[in-house]
């Protein structure tokens, strides 16, 4: 599945423009490599999300195909590291 497709199914970013926009803006990385938006995910591949004030680290467990409810959409992945930074 296209990472763009699986952070909206995810519900982890919540359009799929924005989730291009994030990784036009070398912001996300797939297993180490940045990721384009056209890149695809797999069960078990690590997922960093750099993004302003948050880093994100999940691991995919599960790609499903279709609609995903909310309550199933947070059994895709497991976050691994999250980490706020400050703001001054």
């Amino acid at each position: 599945m296209r990472i763009d497709k699986f952070f909206k199914l995810s519900r982890i970013i919540k359009r799929r423009t924005e989730a291009k926009k994030a990784c036009d803006n070398s912001c996300i990385l797939i297993n180490g490599k940045t990721a384009k938006a056209g890149d695809i995910v797999k069960p078990l591949d690590k997922i960093e999300i750099h993004c302003r004030n948050k880093n994100l680290e999940i691991e995919v467990l599960e790609i499903l195909e279709g609609n995903v409810s909310t309550s199933r959409s947070s059994q895709l992945y497991r976050v691994v590291k999250e980490k706020k930074k400050e703001i001054d």
